[in-house]
């Protein structure tokens, strides 16, 4: 293992970023069209025909900050390469959705699940943001244009959320509903605000976040459940059986748990430009926070275990990648913000967690996921909506803390 780097250095987390992005670039570059999506440790691709919207949008992101933070001539133009992917492949320029999953081979794209899914538009806004924020003048009207998509298919007024899934053709919407994809929606559209400073996105950012954090939340004991039925009532049974769906695990989510704990807290910062005070904010992240943390840390092992049941039995001891990054960048953000030192030693504690257990020292990238002991359960680094995003994007978060904290 390489000696680890100073954790509190922005210079090293950024070295560590452009290194995770070398692991994806330039092999990801399919000159076809797209990107590749599937990879195992070592960096060879196991599927080159496969391609996830998630992973689609994802990359693009990936991309974007690259360019702005390390050289728009060498990532910007696989930004453009992703975004014409992304209108020209996935997307249905009858209906405007976006295939779930593509079959793609010889530069011709065949549509294996054309159902819509407000997760999968969320990333496509969120690409679209980041793309802008980079310098892609036309993502400008693909922001409106996916918001636009959003509301009329998604969006219940009378709930203050958007619903899940829809055929491709949208005349029907599935009964269930989630707060996955309001989560990352959320995500979304603080980056459309802040590419476009238009306040309706982040208003509309504000309404979830406080629905799901605050009055959902208040179903489920403070915490935040994952399924609700299509009342937006508490739906304990669904996926049951199945705490480790990659999208839907039954169980309450620690790394969700944190990673709204960020997303508040990102929220507050234009409290100024919010529709009702924003006191319930810090309050909220905190005990979020706390909950992920106190309940499912893994005392003998280290890490974050997956999923814990409403008794506060873990469900799913096994370690995933993006759950240890999301509350490491929670960890400094709620340093930054309120001064209180644990946080900075939770921050330091998931960080040599991590690069002890997950990141790569051979081949680059973090590993994906790990057993409750952190030996290895699988060789597939980067699977269907992978690419390090979590990873890098929580570098970058707790980049842009520990700026703030040391320019006091």
């Amino acid at each position: 293992m390489t000696t680890a780097p100073d954790f509190h250095s922005p210079t090293d987390l950024r070295k560590h970023i452009q290194e995770t992005m070398q692991f994806y670039h330039p092999r990801c570059i399919d000159p076809s069209g797209g990107f590749y999506h599937f990879y195992k440790d070592d960096g060879r691709v196991y599927d080159e025909r496969s391609r996830h919207l998630v992973s689609s949008t994802r990359f693009v992101f990936t991309y974007a900050m690259a360019a702005r933070h390390f050289g728009a001539d060498e990532y910007l133009p696989q930004v453009r390469h992703g975004l014409a992917f992304l209108r020209e492949a996935h997307r249905n320029p009858l209906t405007g959705g976006y295939a779930w999953l593509l079959d793609w081979r010889d530069g011709q794209g065949t549509v294996v699940d054309g159902s819509n899914h407000c997760y999968g538009l969320a990333f496509v806004l969120l690409a679209y943001s980041h793309a802008l924020l980079a310098g892609v003048d036309e993502a400008r009207g693909w922001i409106d244009e996916t918001y636009d998509l959003m509301e009329k298919h998604f969006w219940q007024a009378d709930f203050g959320l958007y619903a899940d899934e829809a055929s491709t053709d949208w005349t029907t919407l599935a009964p269930y509903r989630g707060q996955n994809a309001n989560m990352h929606s959320v995500e979304a559209l603080l980056a459309a605000y802040e590419a476009t400073d238009d306040l309706r996105f982040l208003h509309r950012a504000e309404r979830i976040a406080h629905n799901i954090t605050v009055r959902q939340a208040a179903l489920c004991d403070g915490l935040i459940w994952e399924h609700y039925h299509i009342d937006w009532s508490v739906d304990w049974d669904y996926n049951r059986d199945d705490a480790s769906n990659i999208f839907r695990p039954w169980g309450y989510q620690p790394g969700h748990l944190t990673e709204w704990s960020k997303l508040l807290l990102l929220l507050e910062r234009h409290a100024k430009q919010l529709r009702q005070p924003a006191d319930w904010i810090l309050p909220r992240a905190i005990a979020l926070f706390d909950a992920g943390l106190d309940t499912a840390w893994d005392q003998q092992h280290g890490g974050i275990c997956y999923g814990f049941a409403p008794d506060g039995a873990i469900c799913d001891a096994d370690k995933y990648h993006w759950v240890q990054a999301e509350s490491m960048a929670t960890a400094a953000v709620l340093a930054e913000r309120t001064g209180e030192a644990r946080f900075w030693l939770w921050y330091d504690k998931l960080w040599d967690y991590c690069w002890t257990h997950f990141v790569d020292h051979r081949h680059g990238a973090w590993f994906r996921i790990l057993r409750g002991d952190n030996s290895a359960c699988t060789d597939d680094k980067s699977p269907a909506g992978k690419v390090d995003y979590h990873n890098m994007g929580a570098c970058y978060e707790a980049v842009n803390a520990l700026r703030r904290w040391q320019s006091r």
